[in-house]
């Protein structure tokens, strides 16, 4: 009777609402314990580090237990809430038959609600599916080696080849032979499974770096996100490597008077570390996660993996407010969202067409640049959760009326928190509109991936030499930032030349359309 209790219990997995995000922060449940779900039934809202979405349940039945409470962040994988697909009577009578499903009115937070369904694959939502060891998180350190056999696991690292007694221990290995016979055949092979399981955590390039300077990656200690190894951590493992040759001269005991010549160089490493003090009382913490946690690390490592270029010119657009005036009384434009936004998007894309070789991405595995024939059109968005760039798909393709509408789309979503991953994927080039803020200029980081980025300045009337004459005009300042590895000066110049043109000049989006 048990059994078949246990076995009607589901656990719904946190799902990978995104494009392979690791972990979720759910933000509010709609149920709880005791409640009757239904196939479809949003159960609760999660933040990734993409956008906040619902969650939908993939079954009918009972909630069991809530497996986290709001505000805690869950692995992808993990189970979250439980549910009876029996329905109530099996829910009731499971806590008073045994101490197995005791947990069964299980506390929110508490992970240990039974898991019935551990075979096979269980579908979570239409199109994402959790295989049953997805709960399993990968090791990312390699010193998670059994105490109980030190030896043994350091004579099967040494005949590895890479353990770290490699270099001190074949003398006494090669003296004791027949001794050294008997040590590989108790099991240590099983016993020394930990500590060749473990490989590092690097990308391609990376990898590359670390063979071309002849660096061992077992032995670098991993600085990045999740324990991955980045180019700066084999850098540093060629320096420790180098480091010590200057070290043993002064092994020798010929002077005691070396103490001294030591104390130079650690001058320069205390320095640091007392400069940072907190005053708790009068200071606030706030964690770093979901959207702010990844537009950190996204501009992290787009500022050190890019070469930026920026270029700025300022334009008269006096022009094109009054086309801008003259649109919003156009029946065609009745009810679309018409500003200098859209003509400078419009702009934008009009150039792309002239210079089409700018819109492209840089593979570094493959060492190849990549020419797009399409442009998905980022507009960077500041919402309540951090800074958003949804882009609009295939915007080369449509219509002034089309593209406007798309905007009011994509701005409104933004606003309420509801842009579904999909739409921040693929992006080719943005505009990011910093005048909004009464600010005339910037130097925009580029969105990951991406080849271009355009920051629009606030519009102000200045005074302007237009036909011979100092009159007063409407002036802004535009800016690219683009990757130099992709985008020479020549290229990046003639594309903000031509969007300043079209805005100078509206009716360039006839003559060059």
């Amino acid at each position: 009777m048990t059994t078949m209790t246990e076995a009607s219990v589901r656990e719904f997995r946190m799902p990978d609402v995104g494009e392979g995000l690791t972990e979720a922060e759910i933000l509010k449940w709609y149920v709880r314990p005791g409640d009757t779900v239904t196939d479809g039934q949003v159960v609760c809202e999660v933040e990734t580090a993409k956008a906040a979405v619902e969650l939908p349940i993939p079954y009918d039945g009972v909630v069991r237990a809530l497996h986290f409470p709001e505000g805690t962040t869950v692995d992808v994988g993990t189970a979250i809430i439980a549910v009876d697909v029996a329905g109530g009577e099996a829910s009731a009578a499971a806590p008073a038959q045994a101490a197995a499903p005791a947990d069964a009115p299980a506390v929110a937070g508490e992970p240990g609600a039974p898991e019935a369904e551990g075979s096979g694959r269980q579908p979570v939502l239409v199109g994402y599916g959790v295989a049953a060891s997805s709960t399993k998180r990968r090791p990312r350190k390699a010193a998670e080696v059994p105490a109980q056999e030190p030896a043994a696991a350091a004579v099967q690292a040494e005949l590895n080849g890479h353990g770290p007694a490699a270099h001190a221990a074949p003398a006494p290995a090669r003296a004791p032979g027949p001794s050294a016979v008997p040590t590989p055949a108790p099991a240590p092979g099983p016993s020394a499974a930990p500590v060749g399981k473990a490989r590092p955590l690097a990308k391609p390039p990376v990898r590359k770096l670390a063979k071309d300077l002849g660096v061992d990656l077992a032995t670098v200690v991993p600085s990045g996100p999740d324990g991955i190894i980045t180019r700066e951590d084999v850098h540093a493992a060629v320096a420790l490597e180098q480091a010590p040759e200057p070290t043993r001269p002064e092994v020798p005991q010929p002077v005691p008077a070396a103490a001294p010549v030591p104390a130079a160089a650690p001058v320069t490493a205390p320095a640091p570390a007392p400069v940072v003090s907190y005053d708790a009382a009068r200071e606030t913490r706030v964690p770093v996660k979901g959207v702010r946690k990844a537009t950190a690390q996204a501009m992290v490592g787009s500022a050190f993996t890019a070469p930026h270029v920026t270029e700025f010119v300022t334009v008269d657009v006096t022009r094109t407010l009054k086309l801008v005036e003259e649109l919003k009384q156009d029946k065609d434009m009745q009810g679309l969202r018409v500003n200098p936004l859209l003509l400078i998007a419009k702009a934008l894309l009009v150039a792309l067409r002239r210079n089409p070789d700018i819109n492209a991405s840089w593979d570094e595995a493959n060492q190849e640049i990549v020419r797009k024939h399409y442009v998905n059109l980022g507009i960077a968005a500041a919402t309540p959760r951090g800074l958003i760039v949804p882009n609009i798909k295939d915007a080369h393709d449509k219509t002034l009326p089309q593209l406007a509408e798309a905007l009011g789309e994509l701005v409104a979503t933004a606003r309420e928190g509801r842009t579904p991953p999909a739409a921040m994927q693929g992006g080719t080039v943005t505009i990011t509109n910093v005048g909004v803020f009464g600010i005339d200029t910037g130097t925009p980081i580029l969105n990951p991936g991406e080849s271009a980025i355009l920051a629009i300045g606030a519009i102000k009337l200045q005074p302007w030499v237009h036909k011979g004459k100092v009159k007063p005009r409407q002036v802004t300042t535009l800016a690219l930032s683009f990757d130099h590895r992709l985008v020479d000066g020549e290229l990046g110049s003639k594309v903000l030349a031509d969007v300043a043109a079209i805005l100078e000049q509206p009716k360039k989006l006839i003559t060059w359309a």
